[in-house]
């Protein structure tokens, strides 16, 4: 992701709910950091919930911040990432992967 599409996951979050910016910022930016280091390491495939679960955890673990804070902004800011992700298809269908529904759920 470019620095110019987390500002606006930051912007859709502080939007969407009470947290100041510096706040939002600082769990966006690690656990999408993370994300993006766990993208680029690793061949193994796992489900959306198990992704979250460990960028949560990492999140929590290098910000500090508490639990239900972390994941209600990794929560928004995951809707932010489906709304671009449904955008980017409709715009570019034959660049973009179709989600199939179920089938990573077991994949592990």
């Amino acid at each position: 992701m470019t620095p110019q599409e987390i500002q606006r996951a930051i912007q859709y979050v502080v939007a969407s709910t009470s947290y100041g910016k510096d706040t939002v910022s600082q769990i966006v930016h690690t656990g999408f950091s993370e994300l993006e280091a766990l993208a680029t390491t690793t061949s193994h495939s796992f489900s959306r919930d198990q992704v979250l679960e460990y960028v949560s955890r990492w999140t929590m673990t290098k910000t500090g911040q508490p639990e239900p804070l972390v994941r209600e902004i990794l929560g928004c800011a995951g809707r932010w990432l489906d709304e671009l992700y449904a955008q980017l298809a409709q715009e570019h269908p034959d660049e973009v992967q179709q989600p199939d529904g179920d089938a990573d759920e077991g994949r592990s």
